[in-house]
């Protein structure tokens, strides 16, 4: 029996257009009904969940910057927040000015740039609201505490630069892809997979009794770990592989399906 059901936002609870549908809507109420602790894992910052959460009655912690922060909606202090050392980060922005890379700072509750590339939209509708425009991202270490950093590219360019980073900083932070055309760079052990981990000992659930779904390579770790983990129609080849089952995509409310298959229904099975 799932006690504990972990939904990965974008390309699983909504598409772009910032919609949950009626019926992952219902299904999730479902699930609370039948006492299951619902969350939600994903990439972005706390201030952008936290009325997704209300909306859909979420009261458990809800897991932030693909784990580098759980904290429940009604709280002001997080169970687990994890920071980058200062330090390293000015050694991504030397790497960013020799690449010429488009590099974003995510630093206490703002997220911070120095160019646009691309229109306004596109950066509050990938970062939020809470989008700083800065003359030197530098300046941003002297006065926040970072917490990661994304890379925006192009969709062909994805896995050579994540290797690049990879070789360039190995073993010293986290980098997955979360989107066709971003790659994050998060501290070292962040990973969904273990802030799921953490938060289901939180609430005394076995793995077993965990149920996460998403869509991206940055949802594997979780989607791993869980007991029964689903990838959504939609999803990475690499997200599907790893899957004990796949849903339909999202157009089709493939969490509800999920959700009624593996939480509603009483003897689920992959």
């Amino acid at each position: 029996m799932i006690q504990l059901l972990a939904l990965d936002v974008d390309g699983t609870l909504m598409g772009d257009d910032l919609l949950i549908s009626p019926a992952v809507r219902r299904a999730i109420a479902a699930a609370q009904e039948r006492e299951v602790v619902v969350t939600l894992a994903t990439g972005r910052m706390f201030d952008f969940v936290l009325p997704l959460a209300r909306e859909l009655d979420i009261t458990a912690p809800l897991i932030c910057y693909q784990g580098g922060l759980i904290q429940a909606p009604t709280s002001n202090e997080p169970l687990y927040r994890a920071t980058r050392e200062p330090a390293l980060m000015r050694e991504v922005l030397e790497w960013q000015a020799q690449y010429g890379a488009h590099v974003a700072i995510y630093a206490d509750a703002d997220v911070f740039l120095t160019e646009r590339r691309h229109p306004d939209e596109f950066y509050h509708y990938v970062l939020g609201e809470r989008v700083t425009w800065v003359d030197d991202l530098s300046s941003v270490l002297e006065r926040h505490e970072p917490i990661k950093f994304v890379v925006f590219i192009e969709s062909c360019e994805a896995d050579d630069i994540k290797t690049e980073l990879e070789r360039r900083f190995e073993g010293r932070m986290e980098l997955t892809r979360s989107h066709a055309t971003i790659v994050e760079g998060n501290p070292p052990g962040v990973s969904k997979g273990n802030a799921l981990r953490m938060l289901a000992a939180h609430q005394s659930i076995p793995r077993a009794q965990v149920m996460a779904i998403g869509d991206q390579d940055n949802d594997i770790s979780m989607i791993a770990w869980a007991g029964v983990g689903v990838a959504m129609g939609n999803g990475s080849p690499a997200v599907k592989a790893i899957a004990d089952w796949v849903a339909p995509p999202l157009a089709e409310d493939g969490a509800a399906v999920a959700i009624e298959r593996f939480v509603l229904t009483p003897t689920p099975s992959p």
